[in-house]
């Protein structure tokens, strides 16, 4: 699936199963609430704290697409095109970005 295919078919599960977009303050919550619940479970299985029984059931990959999900509903509703906003992010990157992690003494 594209990224363009994702931002449609999230719209389409929008349209008919979600009935509407949340607005856009309920979903930066949900995001932020979402991205916390990645972070549990990265402390949790790469970090040190330990697994509550609430937490065992946890998958990570669930996790990150939820967040994925709610991202993708903010783009829809703000009008943004993910693929061409991630498209100009990797060439601003790449140019800003180009010597310096190969001269980062910390990356070797």
């Amino acid at each position: 699936m594209t990224i363009e295919e994702a931002q449609q078919t999230v719209d389409q599960w929008i349209q008919t199963t979600g009935v509407r977009y949340f607005n856009e303050l309920t979903n930066m919550a949900m995001l932020t609430e979402e991205v916390g619940e990645v972070a549990r479970i990265i402390a949790r299985q790469y970090g040190e704290q330990s697994f509550k029984q609430s937490d065992k059931d946890k998958v990570l990959a669930d996790e990150l697409a939820d967040v994925l999900f709610v991202v993708i509903c903010l783009a829809n509703q703000t009008g943004i095109d993910l693929t061409q906003a991630l498209q100009r992010n990797l060439a601003k990157k790449t140019q800003r970005d180009a010597d310096r992690h190969h001269n980062n003494p910390k990356l070797h």
